[in-house]
Formats: structure tokens, C-alpha cells, sequence
């Protein structure tokens, strides 16, 4: 039968998307206490310390606190795009972890279960499509708040995304030449015991990472929601649970971005190092991959804390900085990086010949 279903492979992917949603939001929630204690430190202050051992319960309290404020929409506001904004910014952060590779694989139950939710072969453009998509959240959310600071904060947004999304693509573009695919179990699978590509590409990966930070609207690029300026950029109408789905985008967007640049260019679940073929070989496929995932989360909450660390050392951008920035400097820079690579790949197909 052409519509028939193989319902442990149903089961499996369902266990899985289960399982990277709920992380994701843990890791999100518990990425705002990583922050209010990385700035604690920077700034050289206790932090959360009074809700739970350490305050590793304030994230609980905040969602709480959220969850039960006054839900309050507008009178004047388009009520159906209003709600719609933070649903759109929420679904789609979660969607990017659709394709990222969160592991090799793991043998249970007589079969091999891959960690990850869909391979794609055009993985990488599945990524772009998505993260494009979320400016929608913020610019119906803005338009729809019915005020002129919120629509101010959405066309901001909107403008930045779309100019740090060029230079984001053409950084990649010169990662697609030498890699030759789209795909990023393949890209992660070609970092294996070789050389990352960080070391192949160390200028299209500072391109990625900065239009990374410009993505995620985080400082110095979070002209969005500059509070000295619009009061609180494209979420000042919303309260409760809604401004919690545009925050919480925000988190989650900041972990699968780190997830996405690991993957790209650290190697993913590569353990540094190490022959993850021997490794698998000598404890098991299982262990293997509980290790490989434990490396690849270490790597991501390094770039976690890059993200805060940045937060709280450089200022914000003018606005016009932040433009010139995006079109004057990173989309030549990209150009220049592309032309370069595609320049070394035709002298290697040559044999270093002119």
C-alpha cells in the first residue's frame, strides 16, 4: 500500500520531536537563570538566590508569574494577528530543530534509531526558510499591537533580519563549496576525525556568527525592543503568556542558533580528540552516542554564554551603525570570502597550478 505506515518509525520520530521540544524549552527556561548569573558575575552581583537551592527555581517562578498576569488585549488591536504574532515566533524557533543531528545513532528494541528528527537533504535551506519565516511573528505582533512604538520595534526587526539574512546566506554559500552539501548530517558526518570546518572557513564563520547574534536580536544588535527608545520594542502591548512565547522565542532561538553553528562548523556531536568509530566499537553504539550528545551540548552552552557575555560587555548599536554594518562591511566581506574560496577550490581541482 503507497499510504501505508511504518509505525515504529511513526513512534520512534514522535519519541523524538517529544523529546527535542520539551529539551528545547527547558533549555530555554533555564538558559534566562544562565543568564541573570552569568551578568551576576559580570557585573559582580549574587544573582537568583532566594527561590530554591542557588535560585535554580526562579525560572519556575518567572513562567508561574507570566502564566497567571492579566491576559489583556488591545480594544483597538487586530485581535486574531494579535494572538498570532507569538504563536508564529514560537513555532517557528521550534521547527528549526527539525533537522539538526543531535546524535549519530542509538540500538534499541533490534533497531538503529537515528537522533535526528528529519535528514534532509537540503537541511541548511530548510534552516533559512524557517528563520525566515519568524520575522512574521514580530512584524504581525508589531503591526497588530495598533502602536507606533510596536510598529516601530517590527520594522526594525524586519529590516535587520532581512539584511543580516544576505550576509548569513553568502558566508554559507563559500561553507557549500567546500563541504558540497546541503545536508547537515553529511556536513557533521564529514567533520568526523577530520578537520572542523571552522578551520576551513574562519571568516565565514565570524560573518555566521555575527548576523547569528543580529538573528536572535540579541545586544548589540536588539534595536528591536530598545527600551530607552520605543518602551519595549514590537512586544510593549502584550502581557502574561504571549510576551512569554515572544521571550522564550528569543531563548530558543539563541539555543538552536548555537546548535546550527556547531553543526556547521564544530563538528556537531564529534567528540575532539577521539575516533568516535573506535569509541562506538569499545562501549556500544548507546554509549557512544550518550557521550557524542554530552559534547554536543557542551558546545552549545559554550556559544550560550558567548551570547551573555557579549550581552553584557559591548553596548548597542545605533541604528545606522547596525545598517552599515550589515550592507557596507559583512556583504562585501562575504563576497570576498566566497570569491577567495571558489578561487582555492579551482588551484586544488588544478593541482596548485595557476
Amino acid at each position: 500500500m503507497i499510504l501505508a505506515i511504518d509505525w515504529a518509525v511513526f513512534i520512534e520520530k514522535l519519541v523524538l520531536i517529544i523529546a527535542v521540544v520539551s529539551g528545547s524549552l527547558v533549555i530555554a527556561m533555564y538558559s534566562t537563570y544562565m543568564e541573570r548569573k552569568v551578568a551576576a558575575v559580570l557585573q559582580d552581583r549574587r544573582g537568583p538566590s532566594r527561590a530554591g537551592p542557588f535560585g535554580i527555581l526562579q525560572p519556575l517562578a518567572d513562567g508561574l508569574k507570566l502564566f497567571f498576569k492579566e491576559e489583556i488585549i488591545p480594544n483597538f488591536s487586530s485581535k486574531f494577528l494579535f494572538i498570532l504574532g507569538p504563536c508564529l515566533a514560537m513555532l517557528t524557533a521550534m521547527m528549526v530543530g527539525a533537522v539538526i543531528p543531535w546524535g549519530n545513532h542509538v540500538h534499541l528494541f533490534g533497531r538503529d534509531i537515528s537522533l535526528q528528527i528529519a535528514d534532509v537533504n537540503i537541511g541548511i535551506l530548510y534552516v533559512f526558510g524557517v528563520v525566515s519565516m519568524g520575522v512574521y511573528g514580530i512584524m504581525i505582533g508589531g503591526w497588530a499591537s495598533n502602536n507606533k512604538f510596536s510598529l516601530m520595534g517590527a520594522l526594525r526587526a524586519a529590516s535587520q533580519i532581512i539584511s543580516y539574512e544576505l550576509a548569513m546566506g553568502l558566508a554559507l554559500i563559500a561553507l557549500l563549496m567546500v563541504t558540497g552539501t546541503l545536508s547537515l548530517k553529511e556536513m557533521v558526518g564529514g567533520q568526523m576525525d577530520h578537520w572542523w570546518n571552522i578551520f576551513k572557513q574562519p571568516l565565514g564563520f565570524l560573518i555566521f556568527l555575527i548576523c547569528a547574534f543580529a538573528e536572535c536580536n540579541r545586544t548589540p544588535f536588539d534595536l528591536a525592543e530598545a527600551e530607552n527608545e520605543l518602551v519595549g520594542g514590537y512586544h510593549t502591548e502584550y502581557s502574561s503568556m504571549k510576551l512569554g512565547f515572544y521571550l522564550f522565542a528569543e531563548y530558543i532561538n539563541m539555543f538552536l542558533s548555537s546548535a546550527v553553528m556547531v553543526s556547521l562548523f564544530f563538528g556537531g556531536y564529534d567528540i575532539p580528540f577521539v575516533n568516535d568509530v573506535h569509541l562506538a566499537e569499545n562501549i556500544g553504539a548507546n554509549w557512544a552516542a550518550i557521550l557524542q550528545g554530552l559534547c554536543l551540548f557542551g558546545k552549545i552552552v559554550f556559544f550560550l554564554f558567548l551570547f551573555m557575555w557579549v550581552r553584557w560587555t559591548i553596548p548597542r548599536f545605533r541604528y545606522d551603525q547596525l545598517m552599515n554594518l550589515g550592507w557596507k562591511i559583512l556583504i562585501p566581506l562575504s563576497l570576498f570570502n566566497m570569491v577567495i574560496t571558489g578561487g582555492l577550490i579551482l588551484l586544488k581541482l588544478n593541482h596548485w597550478h595557476f
